[in-house]
């Protein structure tokens, strides 16, 4: 059983925590992701199918399995971060992250005081120190990098490659070996700072490759493309004639 105490120590350690993210909404769709063995699940409140309001059985039902359940945020304001906290999640990876100090208030709403600014009313859950990793994706949290990975009570970052390549206007297959450069910059910066990265992979084979370069934070896939792939390949087999 994993749990977010695991996962610190996991990073700590320089080793990788391999994860699952999903746009489904359901307790039953949490559980038979977080069944495959992934240490973490990840709902996905900002572009998923999934409500605030089903966040006590969602995160109940990873945790029941030994995964741990985190949440990416529906935004970086502050109700936006402590609610999915109140709710289940263990930790939160909280988009849009402008630069160092927009790094700083959002760290602070995952904080109770003396440390931050969260407010005391948790509903479920047992996260007293949940985990806080901020998203890089826009080019002046990229700009910031260095500040932003020295910021106290950050566990992590994670890059997001399709909305960094539009901010930095490297989107596109012509680009493609750019933006990789871009990446692995990231991600070695990370490391040589100490900080957990992870790069949102769709497929084990990309999530591998992130890896390699030091990455601990191991997406391995979303539910939805998965799931997609894997009726289509279905549907081709049965449709095949000999």
């Amino acid at each position: 059983m994993t749990n977010d105490l695991d996962l610190r120590t996991t990073w700590a350690a320089g080793r990788p925590a391999h994860g699952l993210w999903s746009l489904l909404p359901g307790a039953v769709t949490a559980e038979v992701l977080a069944r495959t063995g992934a240490d973490y699940v990840v709902v996905d409140l900002q572009h998923g199918a999934a409500s605030e309001a089903d966040l006590p059985g969602i995160t109940a039902a990873i945790r029941a399995v030994g995964s741990v359940p985190l949440v990416r945020t529906r935004s970086s304001s502050f109700p936006d971060v402590g609610r999915p906290l109140d709710l289940g999640a263990h930790g939160v990876i909280v988009p849009n992250i402008r630069g160092a100090e927009h790094a700083r208030e959002v760290i602070a709403s995952a904080r109770y005081a003396p440390g931050g600014g969260r407010s005391i009313g948790r509903l479920a859950g047992d996260a007293d120190q949940p985990l806080v990793i901020l998203m890089v994706e826009m080019a002046t949290a990229l700009d910031e990098l260095d500040d932003l990975l020295a910021v106290d009570g950050l566990d992590g970052i994670y890059v997001g490659p399709g909305d960094l390549s539009l901010s930095l206007g490297l989107s596109g297959e012509d680009h493609r070996d750019e933006l990789r450069a871009v990446l692995s910059s990231i991600i070695a910066r990370a490391i040589a700072a100490g900080v957990p990265v992870g790069v949102h992979a769709y497929t084990g084979e990309d999530a591998r490759s992130y890896a390699a370069e030091g990455a601990t934070i191991v997406t391995v896939a979303v539910d939805t493309v998965s799931l997609s792939q894997a009726m289509g390949q279905h549907l081709d087999a049965a449709r095949t004639t000999s």
